[in-house]
């Protein structure tokens, strides 16, 4: 019998814990890496893929998705994960909800989460888990039910949810969250996750680092205040008019009011998700200084990284947080120098033009928020990291060590003997020019249109399954539920 499924010869192999690349072959078995070594015998395999130099990367742990929230799931499943795969991403971690938007329906998770599970079955391309966000207070006590029988550990909490619109002001919150008459999404809520979260770790030790929670830090009044303030001055338009509707300081305050529930409540892993700002970077700085005894994780998308509010395509680069002035896009490069940084995520929300703009076509204030970038998440990073003079390692660590670490996913995120074999070959002598209509998202622009990337992801494989050949997507879907955490 040959001793190798796959041989991936004359790689430059990146990892997370070592500086550089080394010149490797990689041998891969039943969907594990078995050897990473110069001179494997080719001899030894049924397949031999030559890598030509290129670099292998570990496969992206893309730990901010959302299929399924503009789109039926089962057609996002198929077509955004496709879109993940040529960005190199083998791994996607969905945010997943009760209320409006997902399958727009509320109750028990008990119900709701078999559902999502069999929509999504069966036609994914890469990977996939899910976080879960306790929306009304019984979804508190089904925390370790969700954990002890589905492996989701981790969950979320929308800051601002319970008093301003997703979009932009709104006073009726309550039908868009489907939580029963009464309940308030409001900090005593937050609180009481924390504290459930809190017992969960306790009831499971021997997982309690996998365990964690999320927060989408920006405050509702401040948000609010400050809409009615923008739109009433009518001074900026488009994507200024919506980065100073929600302003800076908002995060920093959210922050500032998670960390220290967090600190009252002992929960020990707490995520503050896309910092946008420098103000959020110093308040996660500070808050970290102040409770020392909270392991926080710091996360950054690739929008926030690569645009600004010139450069990302006007309303279609609506996203909350929104998309800064470019001196915040440099302190977040600053953040990344200082190992402020955990991982970088996309944040995908494929979101079709038809309802991404409202009408008129060009008020920021009437378009949806989010959009879909999952495909130029390593080559995007690669590109500007590798430009300010970061190592090709950190490209490794804040798209797969980090984030797979952190969420339980112990057996991906680099590429050595007893890992799953989920590699992406990135050419950095292939420049790509980001056009909408090349990528198999179903969404119909980017806010990247035009941007030009140093390097292209050319090939990938999800636990030894080849998924892109040349810049295409191959075969069929092989994706995975990955229950948590995974060993």
């Amino acid at each position: 019998m040959p001793k190798y499924d796959t041989v991936v010869r004359n790689a430059k192999v990146v990892r997370a814990t070592v500086p550089g690349s080394t010149a490797a072959d990689i041998g891969i078995v039943g969907g594990k890496v078995v050897a990473v070594e110069p001179g494997l015998d080719v001899d030894e395999a049924l397949s031999v893929v030559d890598a030509e130099g290129k670099l292998a990367l570990p496969g992206g742990v893309d730990a901010h998705f959302h299929m399924g929230i503009y789109n039926p799931l089962e057609e996002d499943a198929d077509s955004e994960s496709r879109a993940a795969a040529i960005g190199g991403v083998t791994t996607a971690i969905n945010y997943m909800r009760t209320g409006q938007y997902y399958l727009n329906k509320g109750g028990s998770y008990a119900e709701f989460f078999p559902e999502v599970l069999e929509r999504a079955a069966g036609r994914s391309f890469v990977d996939y888990a899910f976080h879960l966000a306790p929306i009304q207070s019984s979804h508190i006590d089904e925390i370790p039910m969700l954990i002890q029988d589905f492996g989701v550990t981790s969950f979320k909490i929308f800051m601002f949810y319970g008093g301003h619109g997703l979009h932009g002001r709104s006073d009726d919150q309550s039908s868009f969250l489907m939580s029963p008459p009464g309940e308030r999404y409001d900090f005593a809520h937050f609180e009481f996750i924390m504290r459930g979260i809190k017992e969960a770790c306790d009831a499971f030790p021997d997982i309690a680092d996998a365990i964690s929670l999320s927060l989408h830090c920006e405050t509702a009044e401040i948000m609010t205040a400050y809409t009615r303030l923008v739109e009433d001055s009518g001074e900026l338009t488009g994507l200024a008019a919506y980065s100073a509707s929600r302003p800076q300081h908002s995060e920093g305050l959210a922050i500032s009011i998670a960390s220290y529930l967090a600190h009252e409540t002992k929960c020990p892993n707490i995520n503050l998700l896309h910092l946008s700002s420098f103000k959020a970077i110093d308040a996660a700085r500070r808050m970290a200084a102040t409770f020392p005894e909270v392991n926080f994780g710091r996360e950054v998308t690739i929008g926030h990284l690569l645009a600004d509010i010139e450069t990302a395509n006007g309303a279609y680069g609506k996203v909350n947080p929104p998309i800064r002035p470019r001196e915040d896009v440099e302190a977040l490069w600053d953040a990344v120098g200082d190992g402020l940084v955990d991982w970088v995520v996309s944040d995908h929300a494929c979101c079709k033009e038809e309802m991404k703009l409202g009408e008129p076509r060009d008020d920021i204030f009437l378009a949806k928020s989010g959009f879909g970038g999952t495909e130029y998440l390593l080559a995007g990073l690669y590109t500007e990291a590798t430009r300010r003079g970061f190592d090709v390692s950190t490209v490794a660590e804040l798209t797969a060590w980090n984030p797979s670490r952190r969420y339980g996913l112990y057996d991906k995120g680099d590429i050595a003997p007893g890992f799953d074999a989920d590699i992406a070959l990135l050419d950095p002598t292939k420049t790509q020019v980001v056009r909408a209509d090349e990528s198999p998202s179903s969404q119909d622009y980017t806010p990247f249109e035009g941007h030009e990337l140093s390097a292209t992801v050319t090939d990938v494989w999800v636990r030894g399954n080849r998924v892109v050949h040349g810049g295409t997507v191959v075969g069929s879907p092989v994706g995975q539920y990955q229950r948590r955490p995974h060993r």
